[in-house]
């Protein structure tokens, strides 16, 4: 096992950007009920879950 197992690199860029994007779209949308600012929370999710494969990828080794 690993002794850091917290995200690194581009793994956390991913994750936090991604956190970033979805709560910042989430806001918006409630402040102004438009819309369009879902697609916004969705490719937030999108990148965050990104960032937690590419995570767990790199602690298996790449392998799957």
């Amino acid at each position: 096992m690993s002794r850091n197992t917290s995200p690194q690199g581009l793994a956390l860029l991913l994750i936090t950007l991604g956190s970033l994007a979805s709560m910042a779209g989430a806001a918006a949308f409630f402040a102004t009920d438009e819309h369009f600012w879902r697609f916004l929370i969705a490719a937030g999710c999108f990148v965050h879950f990104l960032g937690w494969v590419r995570h767990g990828a790199r602690r298996r080794g790449g392998v799957r």
